[in-house]
């Protein structure tokens, strides 16, 4: 009886997760390649008017400016991102007592680089013809990893401390202008730059914007599943199975 709880347990999850999760992701994916696909090859012409925002961003650069974007594109460097999300979901698990929120945090972060990842092997756009200020990865320069990245973390934060906080205003005000500001900071600095054109940065918006919109209903935005003993015992008391919003 017992094997029959779990698997009809483990069959709800994975279903779970198919229909929140990985079907909107796919979709993600699939919206993202078909657009790099658009932007590099039929409508390129169309988008030529990029490499002039590029040249005159490279033409007005400043000292000043040069150390600023420097430290607003540092923000989201891979290393970064990974170490604040772990060091977060651990703060998260510590705080609010349960696992939901720090599981939120990592799928929003990861959703969203898998995403990018994928896109970048197929995409292969090249880079603005003008001088990098950083390192150039060997990835595609659609999308901005760093941009949809900051939005993830970020975003996926503001979130969580804004819901945890919503009897105050000014709080979620100031979650959500750090949570938006950052990203907006790292995609301007990318651009700045000359890592990334408006439309690679413009979609690392888009890309992680939804994915912490995903990850947010799934995860934060539905009750979690029975803990496994509350369910195998309304299952054995024959009464029907239900959603919990315990921790």
């Amino acid at each position: 009886m017992m094997a029959g709880n779990d698997g009809r347990r483990w069959s709800t999850v994975a279903g779970w997760a198919a229909r929140l999760l990985l079907l909107p992701l796919l979709l993600l994916a699939g919206v993202t390649l078909g657009l790099g696909w658009l932007i590099t090859r039929p409508l390129h012409w169309a988008i030529a008017g990029e490499e002039g925002v590029s040249r005159e961003l490279a033409a007005d650069r400043t000292p000043l400016l040069n150390t600023l974007t420097d430290i607003g594109s540092t923000m989201a460097d891979t290393p970064v991102i990974i170490a604040l999300t772990a060091v977060t979901a651990i703060v998260f698990r510590l705080v609010f007592h349960r696992w939901r929120e720090s599981i939120f945090l990592v799928v929003a972060v990861w959703s969203q680089n898998l995403v990018f990842l994928l896109a970048t092997v197929f995409v292969e756009r090249q880079r603005p013809e003008v001088r990098h200020l950083d390192p150039a990865p060997p990835t595609s320069s659609f999308p901005s990893g760093h941009t949809s990245a900051a939005v993830g973390f970020y975003c996926g934060v503001a979130l969580v401390l804004a819901l945890h906080t919503h009897r105050h205003t000014i709080l979620k005000v100031l979650w959500w202008a750090i949570g938006l500001g950052v990203p907006l900071i790292v995609g301007v600095s990318r651009l700045y730059r000359g890592m990334h054109y408006l439309t690679d940065v413009s979609w690392g918006l888009v890309l992680g914007f939804v994915c912490v919109a995903v990850a947010g209903h799934a995860l934060l935005g539905r009750p979690a599943l029975m803990s496994h003993s509350a369910r195998s015992a309304r299952l054995s008391s024959g009464a029907p199975p239900r959603w919990s919003t315990s921790p």
